[in-house]
């Protein structure tokens, strides 16, 4: 059976305010309805390696959801950063600050890793994935037709890998193209199909 086909009788809950996670959602052809706001400090020990943090963070998302899930529902949180020689470069303040960022990926290779919790009301799945991205060295004056043009400041590591910069900038990537774009989708699919199985 068709993991679609499994999640008939149930309510797969997205919480997330991303455009991205929810494009790719639909784009495997899984139907969801999105959460309600809440808010989420989205903080993390000062001693937790920053490949761990996304997974840290998504289950804080998930354990913050102030519903209480019924028996037929599922919820999905997830989170993504950019990891720059174990620094994490979250989401940019500013032109500046995203200049910055891109300046510092210019040339060299990140690890973008992304956390995910699925939960119902009696269980609890979490994971993270990992890709290298390696950008080609970059000049100054690309970096800010891009990040005046595209404006990425809603975005871990101040860019879009499905924009102009994936196609012009990035030389290689290892791993899952779709988790740089923030939802490591086939990884998730393929839990989920198995979460259900185990239930």
């Amino acid at each position: 059976m068709l993991l679609y086909e499994k999640l008939r009788n149930r309510r797969l809950i997205l919480a997330s305010k991303s455009p991205r996670r929810r494009e790719l959602l639909s784009a495997v052809g899984l139907e969801y309805c999105l959460a309600g706001d809440y808010d989420v400090e989205e903080c993390y020990p000062d001693t937790l390696p920053a490949e761990e943090v996304p997974e840290y963070l998504a289950l804080l998302k998930s354990r913050s959801y102030p519903e209480q899930l019924s028996g037929e529902e599922i919820l999905l949180t997830a989170d993504t950063v950019v990891v720059l020689e174990g620094r994490i470069l979250g989401k940019p303040h500013g032109r500046e600050e995203a200049v910055e960022m891109l300046q510092a990926l210019s040339g060299v290779r990140h690890r973008v890793v992304s956390g995910v919790a699925i939960r119902t009301a009696e269980r609890c799945e979490h994971f993270s994935v990992s890709t290298d991205v390696w950008f080609r060295p970059l000049a100054r004056e690309e970096i800010e037709y891009y990040v005046d043009t595209f404006k990425p400041f809603d975005k871990a590591g101040s860019y879009g890998i499905q924009e102009w910069i994936g196609y012009a900038a990035i030389e290689r990537i290892e791993g899952s193209f779709y988790n740089v774009m923030g939802l490591p989708v086939q990884q998730l699919y393929v839990r989920l199909d198995r979460f259900l199985e185990n239930k």
